[in-house]
């Protein structure tokens, strides 16, 4: 390391290409997938790394910590997410972004297991992208529900001064399992304050309140609600 700080000093200075490495760490009020609480409406903390090389290939992990799986009879504590795909402009103003996302839930001890692959592709123009996911295993520990998809709309306003306006809707199909299928929506505020960004989203669902209610205490875990989060990046 000291060897390539030394021939990194003795380069005549170039224009610097972005770092292809970033961090993120975080924490939220409550933690929403989809719509549904993760948390048992309780707080969260979060984090991740993400490597997007020049070429458009890009991979990453993120974790944030969760009630549900232990609230449904298993031990896990911890979401990790682990992903990669590639994204590039195939039409002037037109990006497709695809990839492989597996969610894990280290010996969270549910059968099915709550370990959930997806393969997703997206396509943005302007501020707007549209993406779909499809699970190649079951569903977040769904019996029999292997070919689920997601679909979900997502814009992104910049407002200027830091400021950014997100609303999204998407709607969850759950294979063989119609009772558990349902529509999400939120609309989220954020400010940037170099690097470090606090925001606010109004959460929601139309789900059924008996298949997402919470084992622990009855409550229904997609209730519309206001969700306040801070995460440094870097």
């Amino acid at each position: 390391m000291l060897f390539l700080l030394a021939l990194a000093s003795a380069v005549p200075a170039v224009a610097e290409a972005p770092d292809p490495l970033s961090f993120n760490l975080g924490a939220v009020s409550e933690y929403r997938y989809r719509g549904i609480s993760q948390t048992r409406l309780k707080p969260a903390l979060q984090g991740g790394i993400d490597y997007a090389d020049p070429s458009g290939f890009y991979i990453g992990t993120w974790a944030s910590t969760i009630k549900w799986i232990k609230d449904a009879g298993g031990d896990a504590s911890v979401e990790v997410d682990l992903y990669g795909g590639y994204k590039t402009e195939v039409a002037k103003g037109l990006t497709l972004d695809v990839g492989l996302l597996q969610y894990a839930y280290p010996s969270n001890k549910l059968n099915p297991s709550a370990n959930t692959l997806e393969v997703y592709g997206a396509l943005s123009y302007g501020p707007v992208t549209a993406k779909y996911s499809h699970s190649t295993t079951n569903l977040f520990g769904f019996a029999d529900s292997k070919g689920s998809g997601y679909f979900d709309v997502t814009a992104n306003f910049d407002l200027g001064d830091g400021l950014t306006l997100t609303p999204h809707v998407g709607h969850q199909t759950v294979k063989h399992n119609s009772a558990a299928s349902y529509t999400d929506y939120s609309l989220t505020l954020a400010k940037d304050f170099s690097g470090l960004v606090l925001s606010a989203a109004v959460v929601g669902t139309d789900a059924d309140k008996t298949a997402y209610a919470s084992p622990v205490n009855g409550k229904f875990m997609g209730k519309t609600t206001l969700v306040v989060g801070l995460k440094k990046s870097f």
